[in-house]
């Protein structure tokens, strides 16, 4: 084993201490209730899941059917669920709360909500959707079982205080970690905002941020080459968020803000690698106009030049 791997390793150990502690995994009840916090969740799905049976309630905890099935005898006894029997597959059975059982739950429920409540009110709004985008990131991380059941929705925004160095990390970073390209690159995109910053003609000239859940996401700079000609400059998708047409959105306000601008011509400078990229800028209209072969980032590369017409 890797000692990264080893160091990452320890880092999830360490998170999932954490939480365990922080949403009260370790204590023997739930809330100071009778039940512990797999009972809860095994009430929850029954009270929220629509009449679900026993069977859908194992699959989507990933409960052990023998333990589910005495904690589930264990509810009726005490009143809390009560069994009908399938009309259509008559060895199935599907579960509810009994008026009882509701009574019990709901309270609990409300006492959850009012803690998470709680947690969340000792934080800004600003680190709220921090940490909401953080879960969600780690959910769509770590389940390899479904895909969203809708497209992610982004805004998009001019720069706030420290995108633009946003920009130049995430672009050292991904362009390191994906294709190899080394400190030059960085140089290269730091000297690009740089420029951008210093000469910035906010009537000709704009950048876009694309956010999600208070989370950067993408980016695209629109800058003056000459009085008739607008470059696009430093294009970048995170990988959570590409395949959801975000780079064509990005490029279409580019080439929108153009013809408003009154530019004759968008230009910009690529690379026969970053093949996504290319499919959106062939999509939208440009051309192939020229390339050249160089290694200024440690590996060889063919640069390429595409032009659109406006």
């Amino acid at each position: 084993m890797s000692h990264t791997l080893d160091a990452h390793i320890a880092a999830v150990r360490r998170f999932n201490r954490f939480y365990t502690r922080q949403i009260g995994l370790l204590r023997r009840s739930y809330l100071g209730s009778p039940f512990s916090l797999t009972e809860m969740r095994v009430l929850y799905e029954i009270a929220h899941a629509g009449n679900p049976s026993a069977a859908d309630i194992a699959r989507k905890l990933d409960v052990d059917a023998g333990y589910l099935s005495r904690m589930l005898r264990n509810f009726e006894q005490r009143g809390l669920v009560a069994r009908a029997r399938s009309k259509a597959d008559a060895r199935q059975s599907h579960l509810a709360l009994t008026s009882h059982g509701r009574r019990t739950f709901e309270p609990i429920d409300q006492r959850s909500q009012h803690e998470v409540g709680a947690m969340l009110a000792r934080l800004s709004t600003a680190r709220q959707s921090r940490l909401l985008a953080s879960m969600r990131r780690i959910e769509e991380l770590l389940d390899t079982q479904s895909e969203p059941a809708t497209t992610p929705s982004y805004i998009l925004r001019a720069p706030k205080p420290g995108d633009f160095g946003w920009i130049i990390s995430r672009h050292a970073t991904l362009y390191a970690e994906e294709y190899g390209w080394k400190g030059p690159f960085e140089a290269m995109c730091a000297q690009i905002v740089a420029d951008y910053l210093a000469k910035h003609d906010p009537r000709r000239e704009r950048c876009w941020i694309a956010e999600r859940d208070g989370e950067n996401a993408g980016s695209i700079m629109l800058a003056k080459e000459s009085e008739d000609v607008a470059r696009i400059r430093l294009l970048l998708i995170e990988p959570a968020a590409r395949g959801h047409g975000l780079g064509v959105r990005l490029v279409e306000e580019c080439i929108s803000f153009a013809r408003k601008a009154k530019y004759r011509k968008v230009t910009l400078w690529t690379h026969s690698v970053l093949t996504t990229a290319r499919r959106i800028y062939e999509r939208a209209g440009f051309e192939l106009v020229a390339s050249k072969k160089h290694r200024s980032w440690g590996k060889p590369v063919v640069g390429e030049t595409w032009d659109l017409e406006l």
